[in-house]
């Protein structure tokens, strides 16, 4: 499985992120004549290199009309107030597919929420100062984008290096975590060291939040590619994103499991509660007949996610179901890697699903092609499949 790793142990920012993707890529020149095409509004973005305590790397200028976000001068024309709309319709206007579209609207929803809870006004109301300009939108387009070109089967980050002391915002002097950053980073693990100063921004948390599948150390994998994100700050520590592009042998990771028994459900209502806990984000779901107290035949509903998700799943399960109560275990999950690959056929493209690793492959075709095909012909769905698998022999 493709496996991105990032790690964070000196915070995260939109730009660093950005560059240690970029480093990644063997046509880094391409890839950033690529994102300088997205067309963000007066942005240029300058790859330069950057060395930070020994360790060459790339630093991401992003020019506002010439002019850097921390240069000496911020005009207001270059950084206004923007309403959420106000950056959905930028992000409408640039040259992105509707995926990549989607992923930075996502990630700004995010950022949007913590603002709304910090001030304790509705999402509609924020106006964005920090995270508003364009050269944020700049920011999360370009990492949206680097890691759909990437199409890592996983990403995982390391715990979030949040940084200590005081910020300097619009709004005043802010502790660090900013509010809305610590808001961002909930369920996920972060600490403080000794450095001090903004590590990880809104921005950074955000993007975090929205594309790792799991927080931890790095996996075994083996590493085909090594990017190194420089921040504009110098420390004593090297202060940058380190992005690892690799492969590993199947998926490991841990994961939670959510049960609870119920005997006094409808199978509707336990089926509508299934689908909810698939919404607010379960790996998987499934149910288990079991034998209750007082002999009532009853059941077990189990659901599976990952950290992040977690408080979220706990909170749907109370929600949805009649359980005044559930059990957690954290488990190893252990997956093989999966591709799709799309295979003409005589009843015109079907795709198939490769999952490989530790020393197996399966294939299986996609159930809804094979579906639509069998209406299509006027065949059962078993005899569908036997032309596909004499077509393979």
């Amino acid at each position: 499985m493709k496996t991105l790793y990032l790690d964070c142990s000196m915070g995260a920012a939109g730009d660093m992120l950005t560059a240690a993707l970029l480093e990644l890529f063997d046509n880094k020149d391409e890839i950033l004549s690529l994102l300088n095409s997205i067309g963000v509004p007066g942005v240029e973005l300058i790859a330069e290199d950057s060395e930070k305590c020994g360790i060459s790397g790339t630093h991401m200028a992003v020019k506002i009309h010439g002019e850097e976000e921390g240069e000496e001068h911020h005009h207001e024309h270059h950084h206004h107030h923007s309403s959420l709309n106000d950056i959905k319709e930028i992000v409408a206007s640039l040259n992105l597919s509707e995926k990549v579209g989607a992923d930075v609207r996502a990630v700004y929803e995010i950022i949007a929420a913590a603002e709304s809870e910090v001030h304790g006004v509705p999402v509609t109301d924020i106006h964005f100062h920090e995270v508003g300009t364009l050269d944020a939108v700049a920011d999360v387009a370009a990492v949206c984008l680097l890691i759909d070109k990437l199409s890592p089967g996983r990403i995982i980050a390391s715990p979030v290096n949040t940084g200590k002391g005081q910020v300097r915002c619009a709004h005043g002097i802010l502790p660090v975590p900013a509010p809305a950053t610590a808001l961002i980073l909930k369920g996920i693990p972060v600490y403080s060291d000794d450095i001090n100063g903004e590590l990880c921004t809104p921005t950074g948390a955000a993007l975090l939040k929205y594309f790792a599948d799991e927080f931890g150390t790095m996996p075994v994998m083996t590493v085909s590619a090594i990017g190194y994100g420089m921040g504009k700050k110098d420390f004593e520590r090297a202060n940058c994103v380190r992005a690892f592009l690799g492969g590993s042998e199947g998926g490991r990771e841990s994961i939670a499991e959510l049960s609870c028994n119920i005997d006094d459900m409808t199978a509707e209502e336990i089926g509508f509660a299934c689908e909810m806990c698939f919404k607010a984000g379960a790996v998987e779901v499934y149910t288990v007949p079991a034998g209750m107290k007082k002999n009532r035949p009853g059941t077990l509903l189990c659901v599976l996610c990952r950290e992040a998700e977690k408080d979220e799943l706990i909170k749907t399960i109370f929600r949805y179901t009649s359980t005044i109560g559930l059990r957690e275990s954290v488990c190893r999950r252990y997956t093989l890697s999966r591709t799709e690959e799309s295979v003409s056929t005589q009843f015109g493209g079907i795709r198939k699903k490769v999952s490989s690793g530790y020393g197996v492959t399966k294939e299986k075709y996609e159930y809804d092609d094979i579906s639509r095909v069998a209406r299509e012909n006027g065949l059962s769905f078993s005899e569908v499949l036997k032309c596909l698998k004499e077509k393979d022999d």
